[in-house]
């Protein structure tokens, strides 16, 4: 079965701690590995994780926040020591393009591989796409501009029926059309429907990555049908104002967004340093959304 996974490498806030690194994930789709931020950090958890730099394509950037950004440079750097070969797209707004880049050339003068940016823009929309999976940013509301990424997988082919394709005679040159919902045509006119030829195809997942954010129902909407969401949760209710205060959600919160998107799973972190566990996140996020995982770094949660 093809692979889709969250691999968590930092889920702690504004600094790093001795718990907890600065944001940052790869979805594991199909053995590409595409990032979502890159704090201090994230190429020692990737090797931790033995999550491969030559695997790695696009990286996007939620915002401009250090805790979400200054991994980048080493990162491309490391990888063009380690030879990295094709192309690594870094998705960000264009505010990042351009502090950005100057960084990265300064320090990876000549990495052997193309780095490429493109631009994010606030009010979100595709920002990738290809055969099997689209993503999506969203608007998020935090200090300064915020997106969240929605990965879809696109729906996938349909299984064929072995004895009824060989009873039938179908050619091979027919069997592609017939996996994406094709009926099949006799040469005598004959219509033989797909549902007598085919079962129904494997369900298409879906996954989305909420950084740093104040609770807005829009955010609910923008998520909405999504299996499994990733929500930052970096305070407790005791905390609300201070959260409230520097944009962002109490555990609490974040379970209130996948229960109003009628989510299958909710995975929170993103913890502020001031807690000596998440015992309490997890206690006031499960009282809504009983299916919540607490994200810690090394965690691989399997989509499929």
């Amino acid at each position: 079965m093809a692979r889709f996974s969250i691999n968590i490498l930092g889920c702690g806030s504004a600094t790093p701690s001795l718990r907890h690194q600065p944001s940052s994930q790869i979805v594991d789709f199909r053995d590409n590995l595409m990032m979502i931020d890159c704090g201090e950090g994230t190429q020692l958890a990737m090797r931790r994780m033995r999550l491969k730099f030559s695997r790695l394509t696009h990286i996007f950037i939620s915002h401009l926040h250090g805790d979400h950004v200054l991994g980048l440079p080493g990162l491309l750097s490391t990888m063009a020591l380690h030879g990295k070969t094709g192309r690594v797209t870094v998705h960000t707004f264009p505010d990042g393009i351009r502090l950005l880049k100057n960084v990265v050339e300064f320090f990876c003068r000549e990495p052997g591989y193309e780095i490429v940016f493109e631009p994010v823009s606030h009010e979100g929309g595709i920002v990738f796409e290809d055969n099997s999976l689209t993503v999506e940013a969203f608007p998020l509301y935090h200090r300064i501009p915020c997106v969240g990424y929605i990965f879809r997988e696109k729906q996938k082919q349909r299984h064929l029926i072995g004895d009824m394709v060989k009873f039938l005679e179908i050619p091979v040159s027919r069997l592609h059309g017939i996996r994406n919902g094709d009926d099949y045509v006799k040469q005598d006119g004959t219509v033989i429907p797909n549902s007598h030829i085919t079962t129904d195809p494997d369900p298409s997942m879906s996954y989305a990555y909420c950084s740093d954010t104040l609770y807005n129902p829009q955010v609910a909407s923008a998520v909405r049908g999504v299996d499994t969401i990733y929500h930052e949760a970096t305070y407790i209710d005791a905390d609300m104002n201070k959260a409230h205060d520097r944009g962002h959600s109490t555990a609490s919160e974040a379970a209130r967004i996948a229960l109003e998107a009628g989510a299958d799973r909710l995975i929170i972190g993103h913890y502020s340093k001031s807690y000596e566990n998440e015992n309490q996140h997890l206690a006031e996020a499960s009282a809504i959304f009983p299916n919540t995982i607490l994200g810690n770094e090394g965690l691989t949660v399997n989509l499929l």
